[in-house]
């Protein structure tokens, strides 16, 4: 017994064992499919016998009966009686009280010598019985004009009537003069009877019958006895075939496949020890020529293969960890680069800063940079980097760099992002550029002077008001082409305001329906808390974007700075 992974156990079965069934069983299905047809092809042909002998007989019989019999002063007298009986009298049929009605008929000399010659070709021929009937096609029944049936259980005599289906009457009555007319029954208690019938009459729509019965006691016999031949012979052939089968699958199959099993084994027993070699399914010798053989040869190179393999991989995974260690360095690096001296600010009473960054992989393409030019003047810088990865980490790093030195050289701001685009531009091999909105807020003032480099809308709160996004005229992208010009702009910054400034990851945040969480659901999630401090604002934004996201990978690096300005009295005025 095995156990399995459900808590089940099955019996295993061989190949072997599985192999003889389907022999078995394809036997058994052929031999009863051709039990089926010989059978069907056996009862076709005995019908065809029995009907033809039958419809014969009624011809004969018919021709017999013209020649000899007035059948016009037998019929009118039987079917005066007939017609003559009331309903109630019609259903005594198959009583003596209903056949007593019928003895005027030995009266008729043409009856008795019907009778007479009926019963003659009725014993001397090889049927069952011959009789004399006519079709009442009114009530749908067949009445017997004369029946010399001498059988011991003989149903109906002369007189007698039985219904019959429509089927049947249509089709002796409708009958037209072509091929062999007959209709096979089960009567009790004589089995299945071929009764077949030819006509007295040669009228469009003749009534009067000679019909013949036959007996298919013989076709059941013999179909019983052709099963049972048929069923023992299929038993021996199907043993026969079973045992044979069995050697052969045993020999070209069973013993190939447990060889090759036995290969497996040993292979997996070796590779757990350290062992790697490849010479286990290569030395098996297996030459059956089919697919048992193609199996070893697969088998064999595929050990070869994952002996190379192997060693790719230990190799690969050697190069992986490099890199891991690499790309970790490059990580703690970036994030070094970017600048949280946070409670250096803190006792600056004019405002509140606080900016981080979330990338989509382990470094990203964003940035945001702050720093004082002096006492009086704060720089605020936000940044996304075409492309992702070491190439957009290491692009930024540069662009980061040269903005903040050309900042301290004091040049008018438009006239800064001018020189870092030419110097980009022309050092820029992989044709990356950047997005930055910059800006330089003079504490003592509020006026803030700022540039936006093909960059996001800036989000400005007025004091007791609400985040909205100010649309500033962009400029083109940074590292894009040489020799663009760019327009500084100022905002007045009121005690009491508040800037916030992002990348594209925010609002093209989206969820698994691939919907983007947009810049008014950003804005909701600002004013959800207007006058939290910058870091809780944020936090907000960035739980409101997670939120909506759910399931949904980050696509995009999330960079957000925001700050809070006090005016140069300090936190009182907010």
């Amino acid at each position: 017994m095995a156990e399995m992974k459900t808590g089940k156990t099955v019996k295993k079965t061989s190949l072997q064992t599985k192999v003889v069934q389907a022999v078995v069983m394809g036997s058994l299905v052929l031999g009863i499919v051709t039990l089926l047809v010989g059978l069907t092809s056996y009862t076709y042909s005995m019908i065809e016998q029995y009907t033809s002998r039958a419809f014969g007989y009624s011809i004969t019989t018919a021709q017999i009966i013209r020649n000899t019999i007035n059948m016009d002063s037998v019929e009118n007298d039987v079917m005066k009686i007939y017609n003559s009986l009331s309903e109630e009298e019609r259903q005594m049929k198959g009583t003596d009280e209903y056949s007593q009605k019928f003895l005027s008929l030995y009266d008729n000399i043409e009856y008795v010598k019907l009778y007479d010659t009926l019963e003659t070709l009725c014993s001397n021929g090889d049927v069952s019985n011959i009789c004399i009937a006519e079709f009442d096609t009114r009530r749908n029944s067949l009445v017997y004009i004369c029946n010399p049936d001498t059988r011991k259980d003989a149903l109906y005599k002369t007189g007698d009537w039985k219904p019959v289906k429509e089927e049947v009457l249509n089709k002796f009555v409708g009958w037209p003069f072509d091929g062999v007319l007959y209709h096979i029954s089960y009567v009790e208690p004589f089995g299945y009877t071929c009764t077949s019938g030819y006509p007295l009459t040669f009228d469009e729509y003749p009534t009067l019958f000679v019909m013949v019965e036959v007996t298919m006691t013989t076709l059941m016999n013999g179909a019983k006895k052709f099963i049972i031949r048929y069923a023992l012979a299929l038993l021996a052939v199907v043993i026969f075939l079973g045992l044979l089968m069995s050697r052969r699958m045993k020999r070209t199959l069973v013993e190939p496949i447990n060889r090759i099993a036995g290969a497996a084994k040993e292979y997996v027993k070796d590779r757990k020890v350290g062992f790697t070699g490849s010479d286990h399914f290569s030395s098996l010798e297996i030459q059956t020529g089919d697919e048992i053989e193609n199996l070893k040869d697969v088998m064999s190179d595929m050990e070869a293969g994952m002996s190379e393999y192997e060693r790719d991989l230990t190799a690969a995974t050697a190069e992986k960890e490099r890199l891991v260690t690499q790309l970790a360095l490059a990580e703690k690096i970036q994030e070094e680069s970017l600048p949280k001296n946070f409670d250096d600010f803190k006792d600056r009473h004019e405002f509140a800063l606080y900016a981080n960054m979330h990338p989509a992989m382990e470094v990203g393409g964003d940035f945001y940079d702050f720093y004082m030019l002096d006492d009086d003047h704060l720089v605020l810088t936000i940044a996304d980097v075409s492309g992702k990865g070491i190439p957009a980490a290491l692009f930024m790093m540069a662009s980061k760099i040269k903005i903040a030195d050309y900042m301290h050289l004091g040049k008018p701001l438009a006239e800064v992002m001018e020189t870092a685009n030419n110097d980009i531009c022309a050092q820029n091999v992989e044709q990356m550029f950047v997005t930055v909105w910059t800006g330089i807020l003079e504490i003592s003032t509020g006026i803030l002077k700022a540039v936006n480099a093909g960059h996001e809308y800036p989000v400005i709160r007025k004091p007791d008001g609400q985040f909205e996004l100010y649309k500033d005229r962009h400029g083109f992208v940074i590292g894009g082409m040489a020799g663009m010009k760019y327009r500084e702009y100022e905002v007045q910054m009121e005690p009491g305001s508040a800037l916030f400034i992002y990348t594209d990851g925010v609002p093209e945040s989206s969820n698994e329906n691939e919907e983007l969480f947009g810049t008014d659901r950003m804005l909701e999630a600002l004013n959800a808390d207007p006058d939290a401090a910058p870091e809780v604002l944020l936090d907000n934004v960035h739980k409101a974007a997670d939120e909506f996201a759910g399931e949904a990978p980050q696509f995009d690096d999330l960079t957000m700075l925001c700050i809070r300005y006090f005016g140069p009295d300090g936190k009182q005025n907010s």
